[in-house]
């Protein structure tokens, strides 16, 4: 089984990810938060650098449904010796959305399929996909399917949700086996069979036990690839639970991890309060691996100097305990 980190922004940073590979590891394929602009920011350019991401398998990831723009992006990309860039077509934001992108493209399924007609035949570098399986209805599945069934994906990654139900309700795991069914045979249109990765609320060791039974009594037997968000954002140490190498000592991990983040951050921002920023932000998910951390995470949230918020992070890994 492999292992890969999706992409949050703000957070799955080149400072972070880099972290992550230090201290945990067990993750085969990263992938950066969105590109929407062919004019590349500093912070994107940065982020994407290939000495920034030594030692990782890093994908970028674009969102976009303008053909020019995506191209004009893939070949920025492939300058800096990137083989393959991953299409956004998962992200289920109302601002995202309402342009059409992400997931929202997904709502007209012919300008979708126009889109990718261009895309594989003129860009430079492999293209994966990232989707979601509709809009509001099932049945949409399977009119995405016939259209990505004509083009090389280099691989599919499945986000078993509709647009709409955004990140919370239960999963679609048989849309997941439908797609391994129809779409991982050479039998499809482009000729080839499509790599498939399963997304979507893998949070531990037993959640990802009962997707493989349910997947199971959709006939789906097999499962190459994982895709994993929050659950490891929340929870570092999951990764190593989930490949059978567990840490000895996981708050040490833990607490070295985030201290490198933090160092890192001050070397390359101006002040407290940009650094605090981003932790703020870390801590919003990562607090939920403590027991009773939400007097720490309020005080966390109202520290305004670097001192400050260390003294209150401190006293959380010293007094409170990890959730397994």
């Amino acid at each position: 089984m492999k292992y890969y980190l999706a992409p949050m922004e703000g957070i799955t940073t080149y400072i972070y990810r880099n972290a992550y590979a230090h201290y945990f590891g067990q993750i085969d394929k990263y992938f950066t938060p969105f590109i929407a602009n062919k004019k590349m920011s500093s912070r994107e350019v940065r982020d994407i650098l290939p000495e920034h991401n030594k030692g990782i398998n890093l994908v970028p990831q674009i969102l976009t449904n303008k053909v020019e723009d995506f191209l004009s992006i893939a070949e920025r990309l492939a300058s800096y010796g990137y083989q393959t860039v991953n299409l956004n077509l998962g992200c289920p934001s109302g601002t995202v959305t309402a342009k059409k992108r992400g997931s929202g493209f997904l709502s007209v399924p012919k300008e979708l399929d126009a889109f990718l007609y261009e895309i594989y035949e003129k860009c430079p570098l492999k293209i994966s996909i990232k989707t979601r399986i509709g809009i509001s209805q099932l049945e949409e599945w399977d009119v995405l399917m016939d259209i990505y069934s004509k083009y090389p994906i280099e691989e599919l990654i499945i986000h078993t949700r509709l647009q709409q139900e955004f990140y919370s309700g239960k999963t679609h795991p048989e849309a997941y086996a439908h797609a391994v069914s129809i779409l991982s045979c050479p039998e499809t249109p482009c000729g080839n069979a499509i790599p498939i990765c399963y997304n979507g609320d893998i949070t531990s060791i037993n959640s990802q036990a009962l997707l493989l039974s349910e997947l199971a009594d959709s006939g789906c037997h097999c499962v190459d690839a994982i895709m994993i968000g929050r659950g490891i954002i929340r929870n570092p140490g999951l990764s190593g639970k989930l490949t059978g190498s567990p840490l000895p000592d996981r708050k040490q991990h833990l607490l070295d991890f985030h201290n490198e983040i933090l160092e890192e951050y001050r070397k390359i921002m101006p002040g407290d309060l940009p650094v605090l920023f981003k932790m703020k932000d870390l801590w919003t998910y990562m607090s939920q691996c403590f027991t009773n951390s939400e007097k720490y995470l309020k005080k966390i949230r109202k520290a305004n100097r670097i001192p400050e918020y260390e003294i209150v992070v401190n006293a959380l890994f010293r007094e409170q305990e990890i959730i397994d």
